[in-house]
């Protein structure tokens, strides 16, 4: 049950561009309307403010409970080191608060039910080709963590599994491979007569942005071929969903294995790596780089 003093701590990347950011303040508002009844504030890793550190604190001064709420796709290095040790250094600064960590978003069905639905549409826009000649790519951000492009990649075999298009490729923007255009390349040679993009990216951005003007080179590239290009999904119903869900299951103590003890397991093994760090992003800042000791969720510094 969420109670009057708890507070919902939503949880952006942040982007350097503004648009970006100001979309998921546009997600606040919308979520404000939804759920009149709860205080949801919000904060940002990198690029705006506030910041992570600055959020957990003023989410924190006057005590009770505050509920992390992470709205990032997949778990890499900033859901599972930074916002945990963000959370430890709240703790031994707001020891009168009880902090809880949701999961991130996930690879998960509500996910998969968007980017179906977006595939669709994007099918009817191309007048419903034969699937088995239209190649689907899941454009996504790329990490250097494995298991947030593993779960990238599981997200486009759900989509071959649940849809007739015999092609569904993975591809990235930056820090992984391949590329967008290798993989129009490679479908191309397997006889592809249309390409379906689907981003997978909540809100606008430069990454975004760059996609767009992707596909219109890859349309002068390619002139026998028909592109479709959907946008990004962050205020699709299933997202606000999924939020509100893991609001009520960190309230009503519902366990989750995602991320075991705010991730205490990776990054033990990230500090014995020398990697343990903890960033505080802010305009023109260098990053900061501090080491803390662990807290597990349920006890508080005195």
């Amino acid at each position: 049950m969420i109670q009057p003093q708890d507070t919902i701590l939503l949880v952006g990347h942040g982007s350097r561009e503004s648009s970006g950011n100001e979309e998921i303040l546009e997600f606040v508002a919308r979520w404000r309307a939804r759920q009149p009844g709860w205080r949801i504030e919000v904060c940002f890793i990198e690029f705006a403010p506030p910041s992570l550190a600055d959020g957990l604190l003023a989410a924190g001064r006057d005590g009770g409970r505050v509920f992390v709420v992470p709205l990032i796709l997949n778990a890499a290095g900033h859901v599972k080191m930074e916002i945990p040790e963000a959370i430890e250094q709240a703790r031994i600064a707001c020891p009168r608060a009880e902090f809880l960590l949701a999961p991130h978003l996930t690879a998960c069905d509500p996910i998969l039910a968007v980017l179906r639905r977006r595939l669709r549409h994007a099918m009817n826009g191309l007048d419903m080709p034969d699937p088995t000649t239209t190649g689907v790519v899941l454009l996504g951000r790329g990490s250097s963590d494995r298991g947030a492009n593993g779960d990238m990649a599981k997200m486009a075999r759900w989509l071959l599994e649940e849809t007739d298009h015999e092609l569904v490729d993975l591809a990235f923007t930056g820090i992984t491979w391949p590329r967008l255009e290798k993989v129009v390349q490679r479908q191309v040679l397997l006889g592809m007569t249309q390409i379906v993009v689907l981003p997978y990216y909540l809100y606008t951005g430069t990454l975004m942005q760059r996609i767009h003007r992707q596909v219109e080179h890859l349309r002068l590239q390619y002139p026998q071929l028909r592109f479709a290009c959907t946008t990004h999904f962050g205020f699709e119903n299933e997202i606000f969903e999924l939020v509100e869900q893991r609001v009520h299951d960190l309230a009503t103590g519902v366990p989750d294995s995602r991320l075991p003890c705010d991730g205490c397991t990776y990054r033990e093994i990230a500090h014995d790596h020398g990697h343990g760090h903890s960033h505080e992003h802010t305009h023109g800042a260098a990053h900061e780089h501090t080491h803390a000791v662990h807290f597990h969720p349920e006890v508080k510094a005195a």
